[in-house]
């Protein structure tokens, strides 16, 4: 056990009453856990569910499966094909019900970075391929009637007086803007009984969630290559009402915005200093406090230290610091795991996806990796005091709870079976291969 010195620096440091210090080493973030604090439950228990009709599976949101005109006009879609997956785009009003949509890519109707931002201040404009999609859109009836219908939701009450040339100003938002979601079929899981049932990240099979996360790559990919002046995309998931969610429908976010935000050029800083700093602080270091919950060949899902919530880290193993790059092995393995933690952390626990990956203009490499935070606690006074965050559990803890639910999930064919759990992860220093010195 190490003794405590005022001002420390060590990541992990235990106390002798057993309360647990932490730095983040990318951040410098610090967090303490209390003891005997972390067995409290992570979700509260559902009240007054509601019984399921069944056009409950459908229509409970603007986001469902009947209400695909209730959102702007479609950029992409995943479809399962027999075995096979296969991106659409750019389908007509009549054409959306050709074939049943897994995952949808559609603009966000109230974007953070908004297309008038982007053309305001560094004259930016559509593609060719975009404004065609626009144009075609418009000659088709159906298609502009539901680009009006749009632009009246987004308006609200200031549609009342607005003529249609007004309101088709908004057209090139949605199909040269830079805020998309995507969107999962089901609302609900299937079979569902009462409306606390709801379909998460966790509750899609591994080959569904493969489909989730190769539309989401995609779209990342494509925010670049029609937006030169963005140097970055965040991508997120707010999963539920405490953490951000709009909806209590499954979808990420992709946002294409013009700085990296302090916390990356911070990052970024020290990882000129120590180019293997992934390997150092993060993974070996999650080696040797026996923090690593589990791994596949290409992907290893770690407890994070240092975070304001509790938060388990998934990072790819790739050479490859675009995930656009990674090869089709490399992205499954990664989406499986990711899935596994989703499914490890259950559906009714409030939680973020927070994705981290090398800025498109960097110069150096950096790993994919995904933090997933579980929204469990509410900051308050002390931390906006002293900026030492609480937490009620610790990176122990953390490995704990997840390390049990991964081996009775793997069990009942819930995951991959392709994970390692625990022990049986092979002690492999540096595994992430992203630092080419390491060759």
């Amino acid at each position: 056990m190490t003794s405590y010195i005022h001002g420390h620096t060590e990541p992990l440091l235990t106390m002798a009453d057993g309360t647990i210090k932490q730095i983040n080493p990318f951040s410098g973030t610090e967090v303490w856990t209390v003891p005997g604090r972390g067995d409290r439950p992570l979700s509260a228990p559902v009240k007054d569910a509601r019984p399921l009709q069944p056009e409950d599976f459908t229509h409970s949101c603007a986001f469902c499966s009947a209400n695909q005109l209730s959102t702007p006009p479609e950029k992409a879609r995943m479809v399962r094909i027999g075995e096979e997956w296969k991106i659409l785009r750019r389908l007509l009003p009549s054409e959306l019900d050709r074939e049943q949509a897994e995952f949808r890519r559609v603009p966000n109707l109230f974007e953070i970075v908004s297309y008038n931002y982007w053309h305001e201040n560094y004259g930016y404009e559509m593609t060719e391929k975009q404004r065609w999609w626009m144009e075609t859109y418009l000659a088709d009836p159906e298609g502009r009637e539901h680009l009006l219908a749009v632009a009246r939701r987004r308006l609200g009450a200031r549609a009342a007086g607005a003529g249609e040339e007004e309101l088709l100003r908004l057209a090139p938002a949605y199909f040269g803007g830079g805020h998309d979601v995507i969107i999962a079929r089901r609302h609900f899981v299937d079979g569902a009984t009462d409306d606390s049932q709801l379909a998460s990240s966790g509750t899609l099979t591994p080959e569904e969630h493969h489909g989730f996360i190769a539309l989401t790559i995609d779209a990342m990919r494509d925010l670049y290559d029609t937006n030169r002046y963005a140097p970055y995309v965040a991508v997120f998931q707010n999963w539920l009402a405490p953490a951000g969610a709009s909806f209590d429908h499954l979808h990420k976010q992709l946002v294409a915005i013009d700085e990296r935000g302090v916390h990356n050029d911070q990052e970024i800083a020290k990882l000129r200093q120590n180019p293997n700093i992934y390997n150092e602080h993060a993974v070996n270091h999650a080696f040797y406090n026996n923090l690593v919950i589990a791994e596949t060949d290409h992907a290893i899902l770690i407890a994070g230290v240092g975070h304001r919530y509790p938060t388990v880290v998934v990072y790819s193993k790739s050479s490859a610091p675009e995930p656009w790059e990674h090869t089709p092995e490399e992205m499954r393995s990664f989406s499986d795991l990711l899935h596994a933690a989703h499914a490890a952390t259950g559906p009714r626990v409030p939680c973020n996806e927070e994705w981290h990956y090398k800025p498109i203009d960097l110069d150096i490499p950096m790993p994919m990796r995904v933090n997933l935070k579980w929204r469990v606690s509410t900051l308050a006074g002390f931390e906006g005091g002293t900026k030492i965050y609480v937490n009620t559990l610790s990176p122990q803890d953390i490995r704990d709870r997840m390390v049990s639910s991964l081996y009775a999930l793997r069990d009942q064919g819930r995951i991959a079976g392709n994970i390692r759990i625990a022990t049986e992860c092979h002690p492999v220093r540096n595994c992430l291969r992203y630092n080419r010195a390491l060759g």
